[in-house]
């Protein structure tokens, strides 16, 4: 349940609504707005009728939430959540982007694709040090190589740094050089994993699961939240359908919806959900168009020798154009590129 406070409630009211509910055994979480502040209550419902909560000073009304995610809902929190990544704000009317290759092939490679993202406008640099493949002969990445040469990477350009984990076995290892957590389509319903991941005090990127509905991604987001982590970014990355043309089907009206739900800022992932460069270009200025907060592009300095995904990369000189035409389109909908200078 949520119990709204009024506009008039000082930290005296909040307390003493706080602690009733944790005498009770209710799990708290508290969000305060500019305007109220929200408490939302997890527990036994048949306990609440005993509490009298909406008798107590300053309390406005007590909500039963009916979505099975509490957290991640509109009812917990109205206003939209802003992820902060150091200086960067994914959220509140920024389009982030980030960009870089599939995997950390080199140090040569990695370089010279954070310095040319970097120059086109992106704000973070995404890239692979551990790589789920399908294929145990494909390359797997670097490992904790590949974390260092990202590490060194950020030291050189700035850029916030957004890798996968992919096991709560090397969930420390890659806390230690990454800026954002990515949690995997694969692993959107690796639930000891989600857990794990909210103890980390970093953002997590939580990809949709290629067969997942929205609940059901929206209730990962909620394992990950009920930890005690609220700087969730969700990343739409297209799903299975019977189309076979494109890598998955890209589900753009998951934006809206999504962000209709839930406050928590979404992304979307056009490459992975395309699988074709051509197309990559197109859907960033849709997924704008739809609302997105930010986009999660592959681009490689020489896609044909890429070890990982190059048929979906972006070319330097494609990604440059594409981000012209963002700064564009952002601004038709009232929205703004990020930066590296805020």
């Amino acid at each position: 349940m949520i119990v709204v406070m009024s506009q008039k409630a000082d930290s005296k009211h909040v307390d003493a609504v706080l602690e009733r509910l944790k005498r009770a055994g209710f799990q708290i979480h508290l969000s305060q707005g500019v305007e109220r502040t929200i408490i939302g209550a997890i527990g036994d419902k048949t306990r609440m009728r005993d509490l009298a909560l909406e008798a107590m000073p300053e309390v406005e009304s007590v909500v039963p939430v009916l979505q099975p995610y509490k957290l991640a809902s509109r009812a917990f929190k109205e206003q939209d959540t802003i992820v902060k990544v150091g200086d960067l704000e994914i959220g509140g009317g920024n389009i982030q982007v980030m960009a870089g290759p599939c995997a950390v092939e080199s140090r040569e490679q990695l370089l010279e694709a954070a310095q040319l993202v970097k120059a086109a406008g992106a704000t973070l640099l995404r890239g692979g040090a551990f790589k789920p493949r399908t294929s145990p002969y494909s390359f797997q990445g670097l490992e904790e190589a590949g974390l260092k040469l990202l590490a060194e990477a950020r030291e050189k350009t700035g850029l916030k740094i957004v890798t996968e984990v992919m096991d709560a076995g090397t969930l420390p290892m890659v806390a230690h050089y990454a800026d954002v957590l990515q949690i995997g389509t694969r692993n959107m319903q690796n639930f000891f994993l989600l857990r794990e991941v909210a103890k980390v005090n970093k953002p997590v990127l939580l990809k949709r699961g290629a067969s997942a509905t929205i609940e059901e991604w929206l209730m990962a987001a909620e394992y990950i939240m009920a930890g005690g982590n609220y700087n969730v970014i969700l990343c739409e990355r297209g799903i299975r359908t019977f189309e076979n043309f494109t890598r998955n089907t890209l589900d753009l009206g998951a934006v809206p919806v999504v962000k209709y739900l839930s406050h928590l800022p979404v992304i979307v992932d056009p490459s992975h959900a395309l699988g074709k460069w051509r197309f990559v270009a197109p859907m960033s200025l849709a997924a704008v168009a739809a609302g997105a907060d930010g986009l999660l592009i592959e681009v490689h300095p020489n896609p044909a020798e890429a070890l990982c995904d190059g048929p979906q990369s972006l070319t330097p000189e494609n990604f440059h154009a594409l981000m012209q035409q963002l700064k564009d389109v952002a601004g038709v909908f009232g929205k703004r590129m990020g930066s590296l200078e805020g």
